[in-house]
């Protein structure tokens, strides 16, 4: 699955923006709250991930160039 640039660019702060909201809907919310905060908490954490494996790869990437990968 193929996805438009800024769509996956923003990717990672959308999962966080989601998991915010889980969180912040889970003091509001008596009932079920506790999957809501796992939820919101899991969210952030994949956010948090991707953004950083994304960060590291890129950093990675500027690293090298083509000629010190020949040598």
């Amino acid at each position: 699955m193929w996805l438009s640039r800024p769509l996956y660019e923003f990717l990672p702060y959308a999962y966080m923006l989601v998991g915010i909201a889980a969180l912040g809907a889970s003091f509001f919310i008596a009932s079920g709250s506790t999957w809501l905060a796992v939820l919101g908490i899991a969210l952030l954490i994949l956010g948090l991930v991707f953004w950083l494996k994304r960060r590291d790869y890129r950093t990675a990437q500027s690293e090298y160039t083509r000629k010190s990968l020949d040598d």
